[in-house]
C-alpha cells in the first residue's frame, strides 16, 4: 500500500555550531502535544513509584504494582523515543504517522496502561492498605495512569485517521 507524504512548513531553530535541526512545529500539532503530555504523566507516575518504593519499601512486592511500574516505564521510554525522533527530523513526524507502527504502539499502550491502572485501583480499595503512607500517592499514580491511557487512546484514534488517510 503506498502513501503520499506531505511535509508542511514548520518552524525550525538551528545554531551555527550544530547540525541539529529541531522541528518545533511538530510540538504545535495534536500528536506532538499528546506525546508530550503522555511523557510528562508517565514520568510523574514513574517518579512516584520509584520514590515511595525506595523510601518505604512500598507494597510493590505485589505483582500488580510491579506490572503497573513496568508498563508506565516502558511506554514512557517508548514515547520519549518517538517524540525525540519527531523533534529531531523534519520528515519523521509526517512519515511515522503514515505507518501502522504508531497505531499499534498507542493501542497497546492504552490497553496495557488501562488494565494496570484498573488493577491498582481495585487493589487499593481494599481496606488493608488504608494505613500505608504511600496509599494516596499510589492512588494518584493509578488515576494518572488512567488519564494517560485515555491520551494513548486519543493518539490511537489520530494515528488511525492518519494511517487511513482520512
Amino acid at each position: 500500500m503506498s502513501h503520499s507524504v506531505t511535509i508542511t512548513r514548520t518552524t525550525t531553530s538551528t545554531t551555527n555550531t550544530s547540525y541539529i535541526v529541531l522541528n518545533t512545529g511538530y510540538m504545535k500539532s495534536a500528536p506532538g502535544m499528546l506525546k508530550l503530555l503522555q511523557l510528562i504523566i508517565g514520568a510523574v507516575c514513574v517518579g512516584i513509584f520509584a520514590y515511595y518504593y525506595n523510601m518505604y519499601g512500598g507494597i510493590l512486592n505485589s505483582s500488580i504494582y510491579l506490572f503497573f511500574f513496568l508498563m508506565v516505564t516502558t511506554f514512557m521510554i517508548g514515547t520519549f523515543c518517538l517524540l525525540l525522533a519527531c523533534l529531531t527530523s523534519l520528515s519523521t513526524g509526517g512519515i511515522i504517522a503514515k505507518t501502522i507502527y504508531e497505531l499499534i504502539y498507542h493501542c497497546i499502550a492504552g490497553i496495557l496502561l488501562l488494565v494496570a491502572s484498573i488493577l491498582i485501583l481495585i487493589d487499593l480499595t481494599d481496606s488493608r492498605y488504608k494505613n500505608y503512607r504511600q496509599h494516596d500517592m499510589y492512588m494518584a499514580a493509578a488515576v494518572m495512569g488512567l488519564a494517560n491511557s485515555i491520551l494513548y487512546f486519543i493518539s490511537t484514534y489520530l494515528a488511525h485517521k492518519s494511517y487511513r488517510g482520512i
